[in-house]
């Protein structure tokens, strides 16, 4: 089994945000991998790992960062593969982070999640690979899928749920 996903975080203290998106590309089925490269202290490693991602395999890459938050638009800069940042809340309230991943120059796109929104990551990751597997799309559909039948689950059990002045 080889990765088609890449997670790609600044360090590991990015790890507990990070794991969302490692649980759902995992749920989903879909192979990855996770490693730690750093934009400021490996920047040689980061190019290696930019220029080379696409002829290991990798399709998407999910990169995470805080802070300056330059990993993602680094990557971005030297792959050929779809980027999608994550902005981790390391200072500022993660403001700062979401500022540099989603201020990209043109040509060197970042598709940008909210801050520490891993899953949504793989949420987008998973929908990118969707368009070519079908296999990752008749999950991703079943995923949405639950999504719906959550809300009409809470529904019911709000109809339960009892006041004087309810009306529903």
């Amino acid at each position: 089994m080889n990765a088609i996903v890449s997670i790609i975080m600044g360090s590991t203290s990015d790890l507990p945000v990070m794991k969302k998106a490692a649980d759902f590309l995992n749920d989903m089925e879909i192979p990855f991998e996770i490693n730690a490269l750093s934009a400021h202290r490996t920047p040689k490693e980061v190019e290696e790992f930019a220029t080379n991602a696409e002829s290991k395999g990798i399709k998407v890459i999910i990169a995470a960062a805080g802070m300056a938050a330059h990993l993602p638009g680094v990557i971005a800069s030297m792959a050929k593969i779809p980027v999608i940042g994550v902005p981790i809340n390391a200072s500022l309230d993660g403001l700062d982070a979401l500022l540099a991943i989603v201020q990209m120059p043109p040509g060197i796109p970042v598709a940008t999640v909210g801050i520490n929104g891993a899953q949504n990551a793989a949420i987008l990751a998973a929908q990118i690979l969707a368009l070519s597997d079908n296999g990752i799309a008749n999950r991703f559909s079943r995923f949405k899928s639950g999504l719906k039948d959550k809300i009409v689950q809470t529904n019911k059990e709000l109809g339960e749920v009892k006041y004087k002045f309810k009306t529903n």
